[in-house]
């Protein structure tokens, strides 16, 4: 072979494909504990019937339901991050269980220390930032030739999570909204004694 026909050797993985191992299985490790948790009460969680009280207390209602949900986006989008399968999907739903934990606790600001969104904005940026990134080729997806993890599928998944959790959210601000309207009016004293 002469120069020009050689075909460049390509090793099997690089520091990005390692790079990107770590984040997956620390981020995905992590949803994964949080997201057990809520569905199973694993590591000190409250298991659906706490976390679901939990919810409801917050403005998720069902709260059951809701329990549910954030503990499969947590740990279904935390597995698969971890595994680097369906990676779009699993990023974004990922972040938007994250965004609805960062709702509640935006009224706390935004450093964990004072109860406010630091953590869950972290790992739902990361959830995002792996789903646009993709996996690398140290993942399932890479050796499933990325049937689960196609660039349509990233704008896809993201808009959808994007557009759930906006529903979610919003329906949870209009109901805590409504509750402390309730509450301050009867706490009102009346205008005139009787």
């Amino acid at each position: 072979m002469t120069k020009a026909t050689e075909v460049p050797h390509v090793p099997p993985f690089d520091r990005r494909d390692l790079g990107l191992l770590l984040l997956r299985l620390g981020t995905g490790g992590v949803l994964v504990a949080h997201g057990t948790q809520k569905l199973f009460g694993w590591f000190g969680g409250g298991g659906l019937g706490g976390t679901g009280a939990f919810m409801e207390s917050v403005g998720y209602t069902p709260g059951r339901a809701s329990a549910t949900a954030a503990g499969l986006a947590e740990a279904g989008g935390g597995t698969l991050l971890a595994l680097g399968l369906a990676t779009p999907a699993a990023g974004a739903a990922a972040a938007g269980g994250m965004a609805g934990a960062a709702a509640v606790l935006t009224p706390n600001g935004f450093f964990s220390q004072d109860g406010g969104y630091e953590y869950p904005a972290t790992l739902g940026l990361v959830a995002a930032g792996l789903a646009i990134a993709g996996p690398g080729r140290l993942s399932l997806d890479h050796a499933f030739g990325h049937v689960l993890d196609r660039d349509w599928m990233v704008p896809t998944a993201l808009a959808g999570a994007v557009a759930v959790a906006a529903l979610v959210v919003g329906a949870r601000n209009r109901r805590v909204r409504k509750a402390k309207d309730r509450e301050s009016e009867s706490e009102q004293e009346p205008l005139f004694e009787e």
